[in-house]
């Protein structure tokens, strides 16, 4: 084919989850000629974020989106209980007390994904799945190879964005350099059915000074993600497939999770761990090529913020892309505001895992000092893991936490 009868696009989404699907749908509403190149035909169950704080859910909200997941795949939780050491630290109705009034809201991963690219479809993307972009030229315009069927083509767009999860391809193509904390804590996820758990609540157990912490999600009808983080120096397992599913159970058990919750629980996907070290890429645009998502930042799982820092990239880069024609300029305007909002989420996260996670003698007297006085005051704990990047984030509000003021 000819560079004159190349099929030419504004916009070419590399993934078609959350951040791909969403911005797909976003700029075909505006007009934009968007594909999307999707490389699994049918999407399947695994182990990976099925919430969005009340953060993500203002993100959502922004984007025109929110209403959609809540009706055709959402199941809203309400409160956030935290118990640690044997006691309830809080009980905190999230509608009442977050800047978005809202709670977590819990899908099935799978749903979301086919909730997304359909309406993406119905806004005017064309989205191919199957397909698979294997090399990129990058540039104004870029080109991008794309392998579908066991044919090739060549396609022209003005962007490119890198939306394909953690494992990015987009990132090699685009020549990005990716940097990552040192390998600190593990987590491991399954879904579970018949689930006995509150079905309003985030229920979230922590063993300070041990190491562990367990969480349930509830998404209705008694299906639930349940999961088990834990430091890489308790000396702790990975937990993977059916073998490990009585040690998943017994160790959330042990730490605090109530036995009924799982009394008649049965698996309905995988199980497996993951390394939580943040992975992520400075500055997420170059070239004519955006990165957002897990492509852009790797955040550890065990604090929840991947889906929300998802949407909050595809509003950022929106925002820009509509503010100015200069998209090369956008793209950089876009990567400045993507590095200000992780990094807040990035160094909160840091924070919760010092107080809940972190072993040894200096994290003991941490926690001795600053966990009386959160259960005594919740408000100092740091918002941004529910409220978002505009919640204080400064030292002052570390200071608080830590018991320090």
């Amino acid at each position: 084919m000819s560079a004159g009868s190349r099929k030419t696009y504004d916009i070419v989404t590399i993934g078609g989850g959350i951040g791909g699907a969403a911005f797909a749908k976003v700029m075909a509403e505006r007009g934009h000629r968007v594909l999307v190149v999707e490389r699994e035909r049918q999407f399947k169950d695994r182990v990976r974020g099925e919430a969005l704080a009340p953060w993500g859910i203002g993100c959502a909200r922004d984007l025109g989106i929110a209403e959609l997941l809540r009706d055709r795949c959402g199941h809203m939780l309400r409160y956030w209980n935290v118990h640690a050491g044997g006691q309830q630290l809080m009980s905190r109705d999230l509608f009442a007390t977050t800047l978005q009034e809202t709670g977590w809201l819990t899908y099935y991963h799978p749903a979301m994904q086919e909730t997304l690219l359909r309406a993406a479809v119905a806004s005017g993307a064309e989205v191919r799945r199957g397909a698979q972009a294997t090399d990129l030229q990058t540039g104004s315009p870029a080109l991008i190879t794309i392998q579908e069927d066991g044919a090739v083509e060549v396609v022209e767009t003005r962007l490119v964005v890198g939306a394909d999860g953690r494992s990015a391809a987009s990132r090699r193509l685009g020549r990005f350099r990716a940097e990552q904390d040192p390998a600190r804590l593990l987590f491991a996820g399954v879904l579970l059915d018949d689930v006995a758990a509150p079905e309003d609540v985030f229920y979230h157990v922590a063993a300070p000074g041990v190491g562990f912490v367990a969480y349930v999600f509830p998404q209705g009808g008694g299906r639930a993600r349940a999961y088990f983080g834990f430091h890489k120096d308790t000396g702790m397992q990975r937990l993977q497939g059916e073998a490990g599913l009585s040690r998943f159970r017994e160790a959330s058990e042990q730490i605090g999770m109530p036995p009924e919750f799982y009394a008649r629980a049965r698996p309905a996907g995988p199980l497996a761990t993951f390394d939580g070290a943040d992975s992520w890429v400075r500055h997420p645009y170059a070239n004519g090529v955006a990165l957002i998502g897990d492509a852009a930042a790797t955040s550890d799982p065990t604090w929840g913020q991947g889906m929300s820092l998802t949407l909050r990239d595809v509003r950022a880069l929106r925002d820009a892309l509509l503010s100015t024609s200069d998209w090369d300029a956008a793209g950089h305007a876009y990567a400045a505001e993507h590095d200000r909002h992780y990094d807040v989420i990035h160094r909160v996260d840091g924070w919760y895992a010092e107080i809940f996670m972190e072993l040894g003698p200096e994290a003991d007297a941490r926690r001795a000092r600053a966990l009386p006085l959160a259960a005594q005051d919740p408000t100092r704990f740091p918002d941004p893991p529910f409220s978002g990047p505009e919640a204080p984030s400064d030292d002052a509000v570390r200071r608080r936490f830590f018991g320090e003021d």
